[in-house]
């Protein structure tokens, strides 16, 4: 800086110098020479300073691009962040709306079991008393058969004792289908849920 302002001084130094025309005259070839080379030196001076500012503005400009470009890089790299957020905070509503649902679904599923287990609990007392109920009767009507044998002719002990087992076997087989028909609905319960728990890993599989 201290250059181009001795630059300057000397140049307009000079500039005086050359509008006199007293002073021209009074010049010598050497003080003419000399003020040649001061006026190459200040060109040179002048050009390296142009050469050094134009270097600058190209560094900055080169600087300022890289600025730019990391910018902008950095941006699309921030949209990328926030759309892979919005897309993993979609993802877990669906799993926490997923989970609700498969939680309600196993509720439901228990409470038919229990139910389905009740009836069949229900059912298989209901089959022990009705046997024990036949067990009684048929012990009655033996005890009658005996007390009664006298009376009636021993030819139609047997068929009433044939009746009585009938009777008794009609009840046992009523009682016999109700428990396969529930133990088929149980099981069918169990195929459902089964094929429903296959259902959902097959859709989660990627």
């Amino acid at each position: 800086m201290s250059e181009l302002l001795e630059s300057s001084f000397s140049i307009e130094d000079i500039i005086k110098t050359s509008k006199s025309p007293v002073r021209q005259a009074e010049l010598k070839p050497e003080e003419l020479i000399t003020q040649l080379r001061k006026l190459q030196q200040v060109k040179k001076n002048l050009e390296e300073e142009v050469t050094e500012v134009m270097l600058l503005k190209c560094a900055r400009k080169q600087e300022e691009d890289a600025l730019a470009a990391e910018a902008l890089k950095l941006e699309g790299t921030l949209n990328e962040k926030e759309e892979l957020n919005r897309s993993l905070q979609l993802k877990c509503e669906d799993l926490q709306l997923e989970a609700q649902r498969q939680l309600e679904q196993n509720h439901q599923k228990e409470e038919l079991v229990k139910q389905y287990s009740f009836q069949i609990q229900e059912t298989k007392l209901k089959h022990r008393k009705i046997r024990m109920k036949f067990e009684n009767q048929l012990q009655q009507l033996t005890e009658q058969h005996k007390n009664l044998s006298a009376v009636f002719a021993p030819q139609r002990l047997p068929a009433e004792i044939q009746s009585a087992e009938y009777s008794t076997k009609q009840l046992l087989k009523a009682e016999q289908q109700k428990l396969e028909q529930l133990a088929k609905l149980l099981d069918e319960l169990n195929h459902t849920q089964n094929a429903e728990v296959h259902m959902d890993t097959s859709e989660k599989a990627p």
